[in-house]
């Protein structure tokens, strides 16, 4: 299949793996942050870890939006099918991550609530303009790739004046979470997450381009390689990283140049902006209050916003003390640090998001089986 397997080309594998063991530089480790959980799985899924020197470590970052959704915003999301009785339209993942007392919306569901999943926001208008008389609530979540359907959802809205629809919206920015993880103590102060690049995340790229990066590369001195999801694509972007490294360059490269241009989407961009603005704040599950890291709707659309047609209670929202997912979205632990992992924690009955998920890295862990490995990590055992 053209653009697929040219790109898990096991002989090419060996000899990128190759290059990047000769380029390594042995007298120092590398530590490189996947921001996108669709690289942490392909890490996993196709052995990438196992293909890298001793030196050459993988930190996993937020992952995905799922992950990082605060409590309290999903407790909303509950609270608006079960309070307003309204028909709450959401994407898979959301179903089953677990809110305060590890209440989700699929037991929401289970006890009369109509949530219903879909598959996009046309799936959502459907539903309100096949049920007048009921409102419809689409809870929109993303990061920059899934925020254009949401705008052309709102548009259609004004356009056929659906007065039964509206929109929860949570969606988010990855620029301002990879500047908060880089200015965070962990980072800055501690050392406790040691980050010597960035694995650019691909599909955000797609519609925001490769130029909202250069702040990184230049006011945090971090190379950023925006890398492709195939696992030539994260080794290519590895070894692009290391020469980085080792060249002690700062710069934004680009090796998803199939997908991704500077620029970006365009139109996309400008059908955002002109639907949504930046909020001051917003809180994000891992990583606390980020300045001007969400989205929210402009006032042109306030009919068709969930947050001003319906008032939703404040809530004593908090996680389960003893989840990781905080400190795994931060890169501060790994899945196998959390003591619930595969033990109360699994894919069949999930305590935090980062195992619900397709893209948590908690999933990624328990799916590909690293758990199974006792030994100690490279890193701890260099230490």
């Amino acid at each position: 299949m053209k653009y697929v397997d040219e790109y898990r080309d096991r002989d090419l594998a060996r000899t990128v793996a190759a290059a990047i063991a000769a380029e390594a530089d042995p007298d120092r480790s590398y530590h490189f942050m996947e921001f996108c959980g669709g690289h942490t799985h392909a890490i996993f899924r196709y052995g990438v870890q196992d293909l890298m020197p001793e030196n050459v470590h993988f930190v996993h970052g937020p992952g995905c939006p799922v992950c990082v959704l605060p409590v309290a915003r999903l407790d909303d999301a509950v609270e608006l099918a079960e309070r307003y009785g309204v028909i709450l339209c959401t994407y898979g993942d959301m179903m089953r991550v677990p809110g305060t007392k590890q209440r989700s919306l699929i037991r929401a569901k289970a006890d009369g609530a109509d949530v219903r999943m879909v598959y996009s926001t046309a799936d959502a208008l459907r539903i309100a303009r096949e049920n007048p008389d009921r409102q419809v609530v689409f809870f929109a979540i993303g990061f920059e790739t899934t925020t254009p359907p949401t705008a052309v959802a709102l548009k259609a809205a004004e356009a056929e004046k659906l007065g039964n629809f509206s929109v929860f919206c949570n969606h988010v920015l990855t620029p301002s979470a990879i500047s908060h993880i880089l200015e965070s103590p962990e980072v800055r102060d501690l050392g406790i997450v040691k980050i010597d690049g960035f694995l650019g995340p691909s599909h955000v790229s797609s519609v925001i381009g490769s130029q909202p990066y250069e702040f990184f590369a230049e006011e945090f001195q971090k190379p950023v390689v925006i890398a492709g999801f195939e696992p030539l694509d994260v080794m290519q972007s590895v070894l692009m990283l290391i020469r980085q490294v080792n060249d002690g360059r700062c710069e934004v490269e680009n090796e998803y140049t199939r997908v991704v241009t500077e620029e970006g989407n365009v139109k996309a961009q400008t059908l955002v902006s002109e639907v949504f603005e930046l909020r001051k704040s917003f809180d994000w599950r891992g990583l606390g209050t980020v300045p001007y890291s969400a989205l929210r709707i402009r006032d042109r659309f306030a009919k068709f916003d969930a947050e001003k047609q319906f008032e939703l209670s404040v809530k004593a929202s908090r996680e389960v003390k003893s989840c990781e997912c905080p400190s795994i979205l931060r890169g501060v632990k790994k899945p196998t640090d959390c003591k619930l992992f595969g033990t109360v924690c699994t894919p069949q009955s999930p305590v935090g998001s980062c195992m619900v998920s397709s893209e948590g890295a908690c999933a990624a862990y328990w799916t590909y089986g690293r758990f199974r490995d006792q030994q100690p990590s490279k890193l701890e055992a260099a230490e």
